[in-house]
């Protein structure tokens, strides 16, 4: 393996520390981007269930800031909710505005390596076709073994670029549409609850608020 890297000539530098940030963002990012992390499902029934058990107060905000990011989002809007529909609306829009900023650290950078890394591997095979022409310049066609060493030299590195770009273009598709599956989720509990605390919505009932209305009801 070493002495392919050392074929490939000095493009393989940039090329090999592309791949370990690459490799790097890569990890953090699907670590980092769990969706019960982000965007637990029952956070909102357990919102709902505090408010109406008039157990929603300071502690709990702060709990629910501390949770995850739609925990935030939430709680910014429960803490101006009194001040009406539109100023309840902004305040989860400034801070969910900063939460996907958050989740899309990093993204630009991995779709940049993507991008980059094909480019890198094509100077490479430039590099070494240019060698190659130089050697036929000098010594003409009789020296294989140097011909071949250029060549060799131009093929690793376009071959690293693209192993390279091909699983970090991936990467980055399947990260985005985990963020823009978890902004969606965010938006609609985010509206829920601002048409909820303002009467416009029936609490959406979860399978516990389902079972709480029938023993109330009787059912």
């Amino acid at each position: 393996m070493f002495e392919i890297i050392q074929s490939g000539g000095w493009m393989m530098i940039p090329i090999i520390i592309c791949s370990v940030l690459a490799a790097a963002i890569a990890g953090e990012r699907f670590w980092t981007l769990r969706t019960n992390q982000i965007a637990p499902s029952d956070l909102l029934s357990q919102v709902w269930s505090w408010m109406k058990n008039n157990q929603l107060d300071s502690a709990r905000i702060k709990e629910l800031r501390d949770n995850s990011p739609l925990g935030r989002v939430l709680a910014s809007g429960l803490m101006n909710s009194k001040h009406g529909r539109e100023i309840m609306k902004e305040s989860i829009q400034e801070v969910a505005s900063h939460e996907i900023h958050e989740m899309e650290r990093y993204l630009n950078a991995l779709g940049t390596i993507a991008a980059v890394t094909p480019l890198m591997g094509l100077l490479g095979t430039v590099v070494g076709m240019i060698k190659v022409f130089s050697e036929i310049m000098l010594a003409g066609t009789g020296q294989a073994g140097v011909l071949a060493g250029g060549i060799s030299e131009a093929l690793v590195t376009t071959a690293a670029g693209l192993a390279i770009a091909i699983p970090a273009l991936i990467c980055h598709r399947m990260l985005q549409r985990r963020v823009d599956e978890v902004v969606v989720f965010m938006e609609q509990e985010s509206l829920k609850l601002v048409d909820v605390l303002h009467g416009e919505r029936e609490v959406a009932d979860s399978p516990a608020n389902k079972s709480e209305h029938k023993q109330a009801t009787g059912a």
